[in-house]
C-alpha cells in the first residue's frame, strides 16, 4: 500500500514585500518529501523575495510552516536545521579553507554557547566534502580557488547543515556550463534521500527543468500555474515571460542542426 509523501514545506496566503510596498500576493503551494519544486518567473516578479520570507529573513502575512513549525517566531538555529538557503555569487572574504567552511555549516547542530561541533558533526562535513569532489582540495583557503569550485564549497556547506529543506536564489547564475550542471546533479542526488526536498529560483529555464520535477510560475507578484514540470506549455512560458520562449530556445538549438 502506498503512502503519501511528506509535507516538509506549506505556504498559505503569503504576502511579503519591503517598506509596506507587498510584492508577494497571497502565494500558496506545498513541497513535499522528495520534491524538487523551481519557481519560474521575470525579473520582479517575487522570486528572491518569496525565498526570503521563507527562510525567515522577510516578514511576511500568511503562513509559512516547514515540517509542520510556524516559520515567524522560530529560533534561528532550529529553522537553520529545517530550511538552508545558497543564495548567488557568496563571497570569500576571508582566509578560511575549505575545510573549516563546510564545517560551519554544522553549527546549526552544535550544543553549547561556544557552538562545539562533535566528532558526528565533523564526518557530516567530511563526508560533503567527498560527495562533491572537494577531498583534495580541503586544505587549500578559499580564497584561491575559482567560482566553480567556490560555489561547490558553499554547496558542501549547505549540505553540512542537514536542514529539511534547501532554497536555491539563483546558484548558478555566475557557473559555466559544466559547473551548472554539476551542481544540479548533485542537488538531484541529496532531494533522494529522504525527508529532503529542494525549491529553487533560476533563470535559466532548460536548467531548471533539469532539476525541477514540479513548477511554480509566477507574475507581478502572484502564482499563475503550479504543475509537473513535463505538462509545461509554451504558452505559459510567453505569458509569464512575455516573450515566445519555446521558438527562441528552438533557434538556439537550430545553430547545432547539421
Amino acid at each position: 500500500m502506498e503512502t503519501q509523501a511528506k509535507t516538509l514545506l506549506r505556504l498559505q496566503d503569503v504576502c511579503c514585500g519591503y517598506g509596506g510596498a507587498e510584492v508577494v500576493h497571497k502565494v500558496s503551494f506545498s513541497v513535499a518529501e522528495g520534491e524538487k519544486l523551481c519557481i519560474l518567473g521575470a525579473n520582479g516578479c517575487g522570486k528572491t523575495t518569496l525565498l526570503r520570507a521563507i527562510c525567515g529573513l522577510l516578514a511576511y502575512t500568511g503562513s509559512i510552516t516547514a515540517q509542520g513549525t510556524e516559520v515567524r517566531g522560530t529560533r534561528r538555529r532550529a529553522l537553520a536545521r529545517k530550511i538552508a538557503l545558497m543564495s548567488q555569487g557568496a563571497a570569500a572574504d576571508f582566509d578560511y579553507t575549505v575545510y573549516d567552511t563546510v564545517l560551519m555549516g554544522r553549527y546549526a547542530h552544535s550544543r553549547g554557547l561556544l557552538g562545539d561541533i562533535d566528532a558526528a558533526g565533523r564526518d557530516a562535513a567530511a563526508d560533503c566534502l567527498r560527495r562533491c569532489g572537494l577531498w583534495e582540495l580541503r586544505d587549500r583557503l578559499v580564497t584561491r580557488l575559482s567560482g566553480g569550485q567556490l560555489q561547490r564549497v558553499f554547496l558542501a556547506r549547505t549540505f553540512a547543515q542537514d536542514p529539511a529543506v534547501i532554497l536555491l536564489d539563483e546558484p548558478t547564475s555566475h557557473l559555466d556550463l559544466k559547473y551548472q550542471l554539476e551542481l544540479v546533479d548533485l542537488l538531484r542526488d541529496w532531494a533522494a534521500r529522504p525527508g529532503r526536498a529542494v525549491v529553487g529560483v533560476l533563470h535559466d529555464i532548460s536548467l531548471a527543468l533539469r532539476l525541477a520535477d514540479t513548477l511554480v510560475l509566477m507574475k507581478e507578484g502572484r502564482v499563475l500555474d503550479h504543475l509537473p514540470a513535463g505538462r509545461l506549455q509554451p504558452t505559459q512560458l510567453q505569458a509569464v515571460y512575455g516573450v515566445d520562449v519555446a521558438s527562441y530556445m528552438r533557434q538556439a538549438l537550430g545553430y547545432f542542426s547539421p
